[in-house]
């Protein structure tokens, strides 16, 4: 698969790693609106071309999918785009707090039969496939706790813009809604509090979601935090903690059972963006669905946009289905 890599964003040094950790997938030129931006990334990467606008980039005969790592408030625009020019679109996380929009994404997908696939690269790993595993032996679920932090101190950053849909639910806590997600299934309420900051955005969110079965997550998120990311997940048989959930840089799950013996399971290392890629790279070679699709993206946004919704009006909110 060759991919093309839609703005100069800092992430597509990951992405461009990841893809080197597959041979899947080559990554083969890199868009701007500034061609000398495009060139210098180009340069630096070791990506072979560089194109002075989005829409060279995806109007490119030699790219066959497009990496959308454009700020929030672009991503369904561009992905759009992307599709409409018949390129497959992996989207960076989250494709959008509006579950309307991503709805129409996945319409236009599915009119030009493409691949549109979201972001979310832990869930690609080894280590959140053992989790899934290990949650199955741990009895009835009962309480998820996520959190994902760290102190970002570039007042002009694009994730502290209100008008680029930022802030700290929409950068790093929404990989807290996708893991109490996967392991619950969908919200039927929230409960949210937020601290504003930037121009008007949330620089610091914590939730409380409830689930069917009586399984109640609790999430938090911040920009104005120290560096944190944990995931611990308690059944009625046991508990298990992961220290580095979302980047499995060294991925170890910690295991606790009711006689208090404690586990420290360690699992293959895997290059998390080079996972992802390898799932779309295999959807688009295989002609079949993502594991994760339009259910799943439509059901994120529709748990943002709740969380959101009982920030605003410091109330718990239904998840609309």
């Amino acid at each position: 698969m060759r991919l093309g890599l839609l703005s100069t964003a800092r992430i597509n040094k990951l992405l461009v790693a990841g893809a080197r950790a597959t041979r899947e997938v080559e990554v083969v030129a890199i868009g701007s609106r500034d061609r000398e931006r495009a060139e210098a990334q180009a340069r630096e990467l070791g990506v072979p071309r560089a194109h002075g606008s989005y829409e060279e980039l995806i109007a490119d005969p030699e790219v066959d999918a497009v990496y959308v790592a454009l700020p929030n408030s672009l991503h369904v625009e561009w992905s759009i785009r992307a599709l409409e020019a018949g390129r497959h679109v992996l989207c960076e996380k989250p494709l959008s707090r509006r579950p309307q929009d991503v709805e129409s994404a996945f319409d236009v997908a599915d009119e030009r039969g493409l691949i549109l696939m979201e972001a979310f690269m832990w869930r690609h790993t080894p280590q959140a496939h053992r989790l899934l595993e290990l949650v199955g032996e741990i009895g009835a679920l009962r309480l998820i706790r996520a959190s994902f932090s760290f102190l970002l101190d570039r007042p002009a950053d694009v994730r502290l813009q209100r008008t680029l849909d930022g802030g700290a639910l929409m950068d790093v806590g929404c990989y807290c809604v996708s893991a109490a997600r996967l392991l619950a299934g969908e919200p039927l309420s929230v409960s949210a509090q937020q601290v504003t900051g930037g121009t008007g955005v949330d620089v610091r969110l914590t939730g409380l979601m409830r689930f069917p079965s009586e399984v109640l997550a609790t999430i938090d998120c911040g920009l104005d935090v120290s560096a944190r990311d944990e995931l611990e997940v308690a059944g009625t048989e046991g508990v298990v903690r992961l220290d580095d959930p979302w980047h499995s840089r060294s991925p170890v799950i910690e295991v606790r059972r009711p006689d208090g013996a404690v586990e420290h399971l360690e699992v293959e290392p895997r290059d998390p963006y080079g996972c992802e890629l390898e799932e779309l790279a295999g959807a688009i070679s295989g002609g079949h669905s993502p594991r994760f699709g339009r259910e799943d993206a439509v059901a994120q946004a529709r748990a943002i946009a709740a969380l959101y919704a009982s920030a605003e009006a410091n109330q718990a909110t239904e998840v609309k289905r």
